[in-house]
């Protein structure tokens, strides 16, 4: 059994980014935040389905160039191989629980995309 409060790991860009709180051995599981006007790089998953609760703030996400506009309360899953793009347009900070699987590690294959719109 594992239990961890939010607070005792940090985002990966400071105040936002990712922020896992277990990985591997069978999933991961964090929350990421997005500021106004952030975004996430474009990438895929080769092996792990991806997963994303939003607990506040709204998303415009890119999942094989198609433009979806998420809000609090939304789920999203994204198969593995979907190349997908998250972005902040909103004025308000973007938050959601994420989960990853199953663990690979290194799994992650950023891909240069640039939104058309």
């Amino acid at each position: 059994m594992t239990i961890i409060h939010e607070n005792e790991r940090d985002y990966r860009f400071g105040n936002s980014g990712p922020k896992y709180l277990i990985r591997g051995p069978r999933m991961s599981f964090g929350v990421v935040v997005l500021q106004p006007g952030q975004d996430f790089p474009a990438h895929y998953h080769q092996f792990m389905e991806e997963n994303f609760f939003i607990l506040e703030g709204e998303l415009e996400i890119h999942i094989d160039q198609t433009v979806h506009h998420c809000k609090k309360g939304d789920f999203i899953h994204v198969e593995p191989k979907q190349v997908h793009y998250l972005v902040n347009k909103g004025d308000k900070q973007f938050k959601a629980a994420f989960m990853l699987s199953p663990f690979h590690e290194n799994d992650k294959v950023e891909v240069d995309y640039k939104p058309t719109i």
